[in-house]
């Protein structure tokens, strides 16, 4: 053995970490990458979030391009659409948006924004679907939306600004979008799969999940749901408010198996509702629309919440839970 790999060897044998402690692990994350990355939960109070206000990327939209067969704007041969029948309002998106950013800070969240944004990607506010946190850090998905793919470029290089470690990107033939994806409990997440989102993304996914101990349940969205965030969010540590109606019985079997209880929206709700955020245990901020029925409800659980108008913003496609990914969340 020559003098340099000796050397070496007695190296290696004096400084080594080793395997252990895991990536994941809060003082590992610290003395590599400065700060505890990821979440592992979905209503532990949110400590900081990712957004995009909206900008000069919904000038795309293009007001003499009507597609009458689907009520909306959009131009197929360039990829955009915006999911309403009148033209967005871009002063009263940006200060809806405005105004839930400052309700988040008046919480003590630190609010990081994504930069670089293609002038192209006219749903980029909706920062939920190109990433998912999950213990340690992110995972980059592959949008299932043609429109929105490349939105992922924005949010990678977002992520190495701010220090986040991206543990996976969804790669092959991966689809996978943040919406669709929910913690239950430090052990457990969901995946609803769908229009948006196939096997091959969700397992994916899974992999990293296994590797830090979590189980994966897998959740066939009816019809052409979207995302699973359209009928489901956990409010509190063992509470979900849902739409059962866009739901499998055997996730709702699964949910009272497993200790969650349910709060059902009541039909007369405004569809939104159910795209609420938990910033804090049994804390909500939510859009318009609610019925006292449905608040009520809330209330009787312990359930608190501020109203944050948010029907500009809406119109393109996605609510308050769309528009933000918590980047760091307090442990239950």
């Amino acid at each position: 053995m020559s003098n340099a790999h000796w050397v070496y060897n007695q190296t290696v044998k004096l400084f080594a970490a080793g395997a252990e402690p895991p990536f994941e692990d809060d003082g590992e994350l610290m003395a590599s990458w400065g700060a505890v990355w990821g979440i592992d939960n979905d209503v532990g109070k949110i400590r900081s979030i990712l957004m995009h206000a909206p900008g000069p990327e919904m000038n795309i939209v293009d007001v003499t391009k009507r597609l009458e067969e689907i009520g909306s704007y959009g131009d197929p041969a360039t990829g955009w659409y915006f999911q309403s029948d009148t033209p967005p309002d871009l002063d009263r998106m940006r200060a809806q948006h405005r105004a839930f950013v400052a309700a988040l800070e008046a919480d003590g969240v630190a609010v990081h924004y994504v930069e670089g944004v293609d002038n192209t990607r006219l749903k980029s506010v909706y920062t939920r679907d190109p990433l998912i946190m999950v213990k340690g850090g992110a995972i980059v998905c592959r949008m299932g939306a043609r429109i929105r793919r490349g939105e992922e470029l924005a949010i990678t290089r977002t992520l190495a600004r701010i220090g986040v470690p991206i543990l996976r990107t969804i790669s092959g033939k991966g689809v996978m979008e943040g919406g669709s994806f929910a913690w239950l409990n430090e052990k457990t997440c969901a995946i609803g799969v769908g229009v948006r989102v196939n096997r091959e993304g969700a397992e994916q996914v899974g992999e990293v999940l296994k590797r830090q101990g979590v189980e994966l349940l897998i959740v066939d969205l009816p019809g052409y749901d979207i995302h699973l965030d359209v009928s489901f969010l956990m409010v509190d540590r063992d509470l979900a408010l849902i739409n059962p109606s866009g739901l499998p019985y055997s996730f709702l079997e699964e949910l009272k198996a497993r200790g969650i209880r349910t709060v059902e929206l009541d039909p007369a709700d405004d569809g939104w509702i159910n795209n609420s955020l938990a910033i804090a245990p049994g804390k909500l901020l939510m859009p318009e629309g609610a019925t006292n029925r449905t608040l009520d409800r809330l209330a009787a659980h312990g359930v608190t919440w501020t109203t944050i108008p948010y029907d500009a913003v809406q119109k393109n496609g996605g609510g308050l839970h769309c528009s933000t990914t918590p980047l760091q969340r307090d442990r239950l």
